[in-house]
């Protein structure tokens, strides 16, 4: 499979997988590498795409030199190459919540993960990334994502999912285009939990939403957020 590589902040690159096969239009899986003195992979794609992910981030550092494996929760597409990569990085770790470690983490991982507490801190050595919980948003009790500071950039995971291969980076609005997927894949738990942790990563006014399917997002975060959280509302109310 072809893969695609964008900058989509400083030192944050976007892998992109299309495949055109999932849905009427197509789907994107994106993984996303922060390039620091203690390099990070968000999302690890599935196992078949090992290759091709890892060829990418060898392009901007060895693929060694990965410290830190990271996802929103424990799926194929998010981490089923997860020990492939622990193979190929001597020195690297998974990193997530308790409960995912708890739960699957501890057994599935070819090495012992690093439990994070909700809000805790993993320190790159240039860059802090903050972990934080988000238990059935949009699903997985596990669920979680990771915000850079410096760059103001939130790893979403599957928030804001849309169908379609459309650009690396759009400043458009994506909040319909996750209602079309929704409709279409009914992935999101549709319970009081989501639109309050919604409301709560707003608070981070993120200048970027790094999306698992489809585009990543560049502007008021916090709006889009916002405006998310709010149709879940209004389905929930109906």
């Amino acid at each position: 499979m072809d893969i695609r590589t964008d900058e989509i902040a400083d030192g944050i690159y976007r892998f992109s997988t299309f495949v055109p096969e999932v849905g009427p239009t197509g789907f994107t899986f994106n993984q996303f590498f922060v390039d620091a003195a203690e390099p990070l992979l968000f999302h690890t794609g599935m196992r078949a795409l090992f290759p091709a992910v890892s060829a990418a981030i060898a392009r901007i550092r060895p693929v060694e030199e990965l410290r830190w494996i990271t996802f929103g929760h424990v799926e194929a597409d998010e981490s089923g190459a997860m020990n492939l990569f622990l193979d190929a990085a001597p020195h690297a770790q998974v990193a997530h919540g308790v409960v995912g470690c708890q739960v699957s983490l501890d057994d599935l991982a070819d090495r012992p993960p690093r439990r994070l507490a909700d809000g805790e801190i993993i320190d790159l050595g240039d860059r802090r990334i903050q972990h934080l919980d988000t238990p059935h948003t949009p699903h997985n009790w596990e669920a979680r994502v990771l915000y850079e500071e410096s760059t103001g950039v939130l790893f979403c995971g599957d928030l804001m999912t849309q169908l379609g291969d459309g650009p690396a980076l759009t400043g458009t609005d994506l909040v319909g285009p996750a209602e079309a997927a929704e409709d279409l894949f009914h992935a999101t738990s549709l319970g009081p939990a989501v639109p309050a942790t919604l409301h709560r990563l707003a608070g981070l006014r993120p200048t970027t939403l790094a999306v698992m399917h489809g585009s990543s997002f560049i502007g008021d975060g916090a709006a889009a957020l916002h405006d998310l959280a709010t149709v879940f509302e209004d389905r929930m109310a109906a």
